[in-house]
């Protein structure tokens, strides 16, 4: 079959910021063709969003600057949560928050400016076997982007792919995942300052403003990791190979939903929208947009192309009106409130706080709604291992369970209550 024509722009070469020569992880498979194990289907959500209200359960408290939160597949029910100074903690639901971290990087973490630090986390397949964790932050001394691999059973930390950002100190992007191919995803932002200055956005010969995918089982010449044959530049002349998506200004969030594989993107806007993107399962090289478009408006007509083909959000808020700064969560499997909410998606807003729900319809179409108003300063969800989510907040440093309920006419039927009228 033969390969798309791509029509995104390449700007200079960028110089690879890698360590090389870096032995394999050999507790890992010998590609990235594991996939993480598929989640025990939930049922569909029967109930409408309007008829849907979200809450939380404080869950745990303690916590300085929480960024994001993975689950490993060790059985144990734990949650690993990242603080922005660099260490890590640990979540059990039978005892609560540990006093001690699982590890500290704060030595080779960059905090010094609001959207830096350590930024994301991922847990491999086979985690109980490997004990290796991919974390994603902003290194000392220059600010560098970078993806790292750290061995709790010894060995420390590698470095395994570096992108500079020394001019700007946002737009870092910085959320990890292992997609249902086993390899990993990793958000970059474009670089930082208004509008795309450097027009990083629209570009493929930079890693900045793209999500890419490669795979960490394996090393490649002159490479800790390999890049998947079939990521869509790899035969590009002068583009990044390790790209999967561009056209992003700053995809602080995304996930992957278990159930189809699909991509969901939370891409934080500049002044007028907030977008969330929905890819379609190994939907490789498209472009979102940004910096031709925020949203679904034309910012920047310079760095539009007529035969660029740009994949519109499925959901817009607008900034300074709605929030400030999406973020975005999950599609819900768990088995809690699977008839309320299963096969949704949620998100929030950095300074709103609203709970955002996105269904896909079997139609294509989507259904949105604001289920209310979660905790304050969000800053990540999380996804446990039996599929119920949780989320932390910034300055309050707390974890919260989320909770659904169903409102309106159809839970007063259910309760014999008479509805409140509409107005």
């Amino acid at each position: 079959m033969p390969r798309p024509r791509w029509t995104a722009r390449l700007l200079p070469p960028l110089t690879l910021a890698a360590l090389a020569g870096l032995a394999p992880l050999a507790a890992l498979p010998a590609s990235g063709a594991e996939a993480a194990p598929a989640a025990t289907a939930a049922p569909a959500a029967d109930v409408p969003l309007d008829q849907v209200a979200a809450g939380t359960e404080l869950v745990a408290s303690g916590l300085r600057r929480p960024t994001a939160i993975a689950a490993p597949d060790d059985g144990t029910g734990r949650l690993f949560i990242t603080e922005k100074s660099g260490t890590v903690r640990v979540y059990q639901p039978d005892t609560g928050l540990a006093a001690e971290p699982l590890l500290d990087l704060s030595g080779q973490v960059d905090e010094s400016d609001n959207e830096r630090g350590l930024l994301g986390i991922a847990v491999p397949p086979g985690f109980a076997t490997s004990r290796v964790l991919y974390l994603a932050y902003t290194a000392r001394p220059d600010g560098a982007v970078t993806l790292g691999r750290y061995h709790l059973d010894g060995g420390g930390l590698e470095v395994l792919l570096s992108q500079e950002h020394s001019e700007n100190t946002n737009h870092n992007g910085g959320q990890l995942g292992f997609g249902p191919d086993g390899y990993l995803y990793w958000s970059i932002g474009d670089g930082g300052g208004a509008g795309d200055p450097h027009g990083n956005g629209q570009g493929v010969d930079e890693l900045l403003g793209n999500i890419l995918r490669i795979d960490v089982s394996r090393g490649c010449p002159g490479l800790p990791y390999c890049v998947p044959e079939d990521n869509p530049f790899v035969d590009v002349p002068g583009a990044r190979p390790e790209i999967w998506a561009y056209g992003l200004r700053n995809p602080w969030r995304f996930s992957f939903d278990e159930a189809d594989g699909s991509l969901w993107i939370a891409d934080v806007g500049q002044g007028t929208t907030e977008e969330v993107d929905h890819l379609a399962p190994g939907q490789a090289g498209a472009n979102l947009g940004w910096s031709c478009r925020e949203g679904l408006g034309v910012l920047n007509e310079d760095q539009c192309d007529d035969q660029a083909q740009y994949t519109d959000p499925v959901f817009t808020y607008r900034t300074s009106f709605e929030g400030c700064a999406v973020i975005g969560g999950y599609v819900y499997h768990g088995q809690r409130y699977a008839s309320l909410v299963g096969d949704t998606y949620l998100a929030s807003d950095y300074c709103s706080s609203s709970a955002w729900a996105v269904r896909e319809l079997a139609d294509g179409s989507y259904e949105t709604a604001n289920l209310g108003t979660l905790p304050t300063q969000v800053t990540a969800f999380g996804q446990a291992a039996d599929g119920e989510l949780y989320l932390v907040n910034d300055l309050p440093g707390q974890l919260h369970r989320l909770t659904f309920e169903q409102t309106g006419t159809a839970a007063a039927a259910a309760t014999g209550e008479t509805a409140p009228a509409t107005r």
